[in-house]
């Protein structure tokens, strides 16, 4: 479909589409992530942020693109999470920038919007590593300006993007050696590969979602946004259809009608549960439904489900724990309604139109005076109850639970601070993937608070830097005792393997235990104990004094006492520390301090 120019209806088109293509590709986009750990989720925190992008919105009703875009740069920039997601906003923010004072963009204004993301995102990252989603970016963005020049077709241009994006990302396996090592392109270049194609496959065909009445195989026909309702696939159509999109669908066509959202919580409900297994749970709940998305942090899973028989999905749930705000609508019976109604959705608030490029800040309660707030507070970011409990102990004011498996997003800190009274507030992320979305927090709150990120990139490294933490001291001196804190900290992980694969001439099997120091994989056994001695072996050198151990969830007390015993035998003048940590995923978190 020839287009000379884009404006919010198409750029929200356009939007929506490219969100179901990475939504139906964020399983492939997380097996792509390097390391053979059960936590690879690039897939999983661009689709989530995309989909905090697309709840926005779709709350929308301009014709301006620099009105739409600039509302998603809000949803996107509040909902991003982890390092991919956080990139991935920017490269929305800088294009919403430039597109703030038009309706329509022609083919030179499009393309220099996509360059004025690429320049924002390069800014956002202190030390752009090229070979990963910047490059794919980068490379798309400068050919769309050359291309432009010759081309006023907005659709011939974008085509044109996507297949330089395709070819940038194959190159990311030539630039980066790991990617090469292993054999895999960049997980977050993949990623925006996916949301491009869907932009060329509106740009196409005019509509944003197949409108056909049967599924197609493998197909998933709906789009989940965190806080709102699956939308299925079939009444997205073009907005500018003659026939309403809800019109183009048959009430029983709608075959998995019951949309459901629960909470399960692991540790209520009475008896020991089993074991959960995430993908045997996926499983079981595919018999009979679809559209499912299952978020499994510490002792609660989160969980989304399409389904033909809800008892079936609430008794499947009740075996692992107490299930909490429930929610259950019928799908067939919303689009009666809407029907009825003469219309396709409810009513869009109109104030949505006016909202500007940048995001908006919703009014505060009001504070305490200047001075009666504390000098100091801090945020932190745990994964498991028992390290939950050690940065409350070291006087931390919030501790948000994420880490792994489940990167917070910039509106949890951006929240997280606001709760806080104090003048200063201190961050600490705790993983190398959160770091970018508490950068990003710190600057939305610029002129509202005073954030200072202490980019701690594991949890030993958070709890030395709270230990470093000095009440009479400035918070400038803070901030360095903090630091040298963290760059003396040798951090070790230890986990499962969850596909074969060679890095650094160790072989790797699936299921097996890899120990992971700081980034670099450095062990694999079959068994636990030989896996967490070898780490160990290499993180203790002549003069370390100090080993802490964090117990996992799965770890148990006679592994413990034998990795406790062996370090007495290996090196008596070291001490060691033992914390109930609770973290899911790593058996045990090492940390080395000299």
């Amino acid at each position: 479909m020839s287009k000379r120019s884009l404006n919010g209806t198409d750029f929200t088109a356009m939007v929506l589409a490219g969100a179901e293509q990475l939504q139906q590709h964020a399983e492939h986009v997380n097996s792509l992530n390097v390391f053979p750990v059960p936590d690879g989720d690039t897939g999983t925190n661009m689709n989530l942020t995309m989909s905090a992008g697309v709840a926005e919105i779709k709350k929308g009703n301009s014709a301006s693109i620099g009105v739409m875009s600039g509302i998603l740069s809000k949803g996107l920039l509040m909902g991003a999470r982890g390092n991919s997601g956080v990139i991935l906003s920017q490269l929305f923010r800088g294009f919403s920038r430039y597109a703030a004072p038009y309706e329509e963009l022609n083919t030179l204004q499009f393309a220099s919007a996509l360059q004025s993301g690429v320049d924002a995102a390069y800014k956002a990252v202190m030390k752009p590593v090229e070979g990963t989603i910047l490059t794919v970016a980068k490379e798309a963005a400068k050919h769309a300006v050359y291309y432009a020049r010759r081309a006023n077709d907005v659709t011939e241009l974008m085509e044109e993007v996507l297949g330089k994006a395709k070819e940038a990302l194959a190159l990311t396996k030539e630039m980066l050696p790991v990617l090469k090592q292993v054999g895999v392109v960049d997980s977050g270049g993949q990623g925006l590969v996916y949301i491009y194609e869907g932009f060329v496959q509106y740009l196409r065909s005019g509509i944003s979602y197949p409108a056909a009445q049967k599924k197609s195989p493998g197909q998933k026909p709906a789009v989940y946004t965190p806080g709102g309702t699956a939308v299925p696939a079939a009444v997205m159509v073009a907005p500018d259809a003659p026939m309403s999109a809800q019109a183009r669908l048959e009430t029983e066509n709608i075959e998995f009608l019951y949309d459901m959202e629960f909470f399960i919580h692991r540790q209520l409900g009475g008896s020991a549960h089993p074991a959960f297994d995430e993908e045997k749970f996926r499983k079981a709940l595919s018999v009979n439904g679809d559209s499912i998305i299952v978020i499994a942090d510490d002792d609660i899973i989160k969980v989304h489900v399409h389904s033909k028989a809800p008892g079936e999905v609430l008794n499947l749930a009740l075996q692992h724990g107490e299930i909490t705000q429930i929610r259950i609508l019928n799908m067939r019976e919303q689009h009666r309604e809407l029907l009825s109604a003469g219309r396709d959705a409810a009513p869009e608030p109109e104030w949505f139109a006016d909202i500007p490029a940048e995001p908006v800040r919703e009014e505060e309660p009001s504070e305490p005076p200047a001075h009666e707030l504390a000098p100091i507070g801090f945020i932190a970011v745990s994964s498991g109850q028992g390290i939950t409990d050690i940065f409350s102990s070291l006087g931390v004011d919030v501790v948000l639970s994420g880490g792994q498996s489940m990167n917070p997003s910039t509106e949890d800190f951006v929240n997280a601070a606001r709760a806080i009274a104090a003048q200063h507030i201190f961050i600490l992320p705790n993983n190398s993937n959160i770091v970018l979305a508490a950068e990003q927090a710190r600057e939305l709150l610029e002129g509202e608070r005073l954030v200072t990120v202490i980019p701690s990139k594991t949890i030993p490294q958070g709890i030395a830097a709270a230990v470093a933490f000095q009440e009479e001291e400035t918070a400038a001196m803070n901030r360095e005792n903090m630091l040298d804190a963290v760059s003396r900290v040798k951090s070790g992980q230890v986990t499962n393997a969850v596909r074969d694969t060679v890095i650094d001439d160790i072989q790797i099997k699936e299921g097996h235990y890899i120990g992971i120091h700081n980034s670099k994989i450095v062990a694999s056994e079959e068994e636990l104990l030989p896996t967490c001695r070898e780490l160990l072996s290499q993180m203790i050198v002549g003069g370390d004094e100090v080993v802490m151990i964090l117990t996992g969830s799965d770890s148990s007390e006679a592994d413990t006492e034998a990795l406790i015993s062996w370090l007495g035998q290996e090196y008596p003048d070291t001490e060691v520390e033992v914390h109930e940590g609770g973290q899911p995923i790593y058996s045990y978190l090492f940390s080395v301090e000299s």
